[in-house]
């Protein structure tokens, strides 16, 4: 992936550069200290991913996001924990607190090449999926009773809904999130929303449908679920919040 790095600081930018380096599929074509600078590489280079601090003179990096009408995928670095939600709202991959650690770096990383083997898949495999850990499913689903039939190659793969923690939209996919395993439809959010049952799954991001039965806690402006014996958290977007918790209420003490 072809990579630029926005920041003011240049101590924050020899770090970012110095974790680039350490990953193979990473090409890192720009260091810029301003958005002005990273405009000017967007617009003479093929940029998959920038990383960008957001309080910067000028512009800020959630202010230069909203001028893009192509943007690449976005993942935020700053030090103001406040700039989450609205971050996400833009719909940017992550947000890495600074100081930013190298693990949780390659966590960002390792997503970002998960939405790009998406958008790019490699024709030649035609490796048999394992339902346990990803399949690679079709654009068209059937709903019958408590699970959905997903069309993958050439067979109908079912999930039940009791499997399903949430389902996280990632352009032109959708990742379903199991218990154990994933599923990825090449489908938009409002789709399989649509066959989803009303009342056992809520929307509650432009990228993010989670599970009732699934959702351990709201703290702030974030969903908490368990994945995987961890706590995820899930942003709430402020156009859906008035329904979750709506939804919250009816089960409220």
């Amino acid at each position: 992936m072809n990579v630029i790095i926005v920041d003011d600081e240049p101590l924050a930018l020899d770090i970012l550069e110095t974790f680039i380096s350490k990953m193979p599929d990473l090409k890192l074509l720009a260091r810029c200290s301003n958005v002005f600078e990273a405009n000017d590489a967007l617009q003479n280079h093929e940029i998959d991913l920038m990383f960008s601090d957001i309080q910067m003179p000028g512009l800020t990096g959630i202010e230069f996001l909203k001028t893009l009408k192509n943007p690449p995928m976005v993942i935020f670095t700053t030090a103001y924990s406040e700039y989450a939600v609205q971050g996400f709202e833009l719909n940017a991959l992550d947000y890495l607190l600074k100081p930013i650690s190298l693990d949780r770096f390659m966590k960002a990383v390792n997503r970002a090449q998960e939405l790009y083997r998406l958008a790019h898949p490699n024709p030649a495999s035609n490796a048999v999926p394992n339902p346990e850990t990803s399949i690679q499913v079709g654009k068209e689903g059937v709903l019958v009773d408590d699970y959905i039939f997903v069309k993958s190659d050439k067979k109908l793969i079912r999930v039940k809904f009791s499997d399903i923690l949430y389902i996280e939209g990632l352009k032109d996919y959708v990742i379903i999130r199991l218990e154990v395993g994933r599923v990825i439809s090449l489908q938009t959010m409002k789709s399989l929303e649509d066959k989803l049952p009303l009342g056992q799954f809520v929307r509650i991001h432009r990228s993010y449908i989670a599970a009732m039965d699934k959702i351990n806690a709201i703290v702030g402006n974030m969903v908490e679920i368990m994945e995987k014996g961890q706590p995820k958290h899930l942003p709430i977007g402020k156009n859906y919040r008035d329904e979750l918790l709506e939804l919250v209420e009816k089960h409220k003490l």
